[in-house]
């Protein structure tokens, strides 16, 4: 059977402290949470190889390092309510839901969502409601959020979403342009979003996050 436990300490002592991440709540996590329960069964073996775990067309599973790193820039407080939006099978709800007061998970495909639940409920993860709908349209019932998470790439973030985010809230979203790509930390600021870099990073673009063609007359 493999030692899934010693898989996750090399993932923290590997790939997760080098990038920089050293804050004790996302080390623990990262140690505590069973990354391969939220990869597909096919999957478990590559479920620490340090890369995206595939889910479905244009949807992942990110890299640790990405998460942890946006983890890191997002500095949680212990006492956000956190917006996961398209938290697949529930492995970053699984991470916040240890470091913030509760994490809605919105998912749209219904398969990952009653995976997802399943799993959390698995680990006691009680403190992630998690929700159905369209990735795009964000989670209007629970919010605003203190926190938004985008679990994939975007291009463009729709205004949706913008709006569900309180006051001083953050979000972290990974702006993709075309193969290269960014992660900022937005602050909203006077209603409006302040972003800054925070590191390079890539992933598939989230079905609805693409950039809406421009039609000329």
């Amino acid at each position: 059977m493999p030692d899934y436990a010693l898989r996750r300490r090399m993932m923290v002592d590997t790939q997760v402290r080098p990038s920089d991440v050293t804050k004790f709540p996302i080390i623990d996590a990262m140690l505590s949470v069973p990354r391969e329960l939220f990869v597909p069964n096919g999957a478990r073996e590559a479920a620490y190889a340090g890369e995206h775990v595939p889910l479905a067309d244009q949807r992942v599973v990110l890299d640790p390092r990405i998460l942890a790193k946006m983890l890191d820039a997002l500095e949680f407080s212990g006492d956000e309510l956190v917006l996961d939006i398209g938290g697949g099978l529930g492995y970053s709800s699984a991470l916040m839901s240890r470091m913030a007061q509760a994490v809605v998970l919105l998912e749209e495909d219904a398969d990952l969502a009653e995976e997802a639940q399943t799993q959390l409920s698995e680990i006691g993860a009680d403190n992630v409601i998690v929700q159905r709908g369209a990735l795009a349209e964000g989670d209007s019932e629970h919010g605003p959020y203190d926190v938004i998470i985008l679990q994939g790439g975007v291009e463009d973030l729709p205004d949706a979403i913008a709006g569900q985010l309180k006051e001083e809230g953050r979000i972290a979203c990974l702006f993709m342009e075309g193969a290269l790509g960014s992660v900022k930390i937005g602050r909203k600021i006077d209603g409006d979003i302040s972003w800054r870099f925070a590191f390079n990073g890539g992933a598939p673009v989230l079905p609805g996050f693409e950039k809406q063609e421009e039609f000329s007359f």
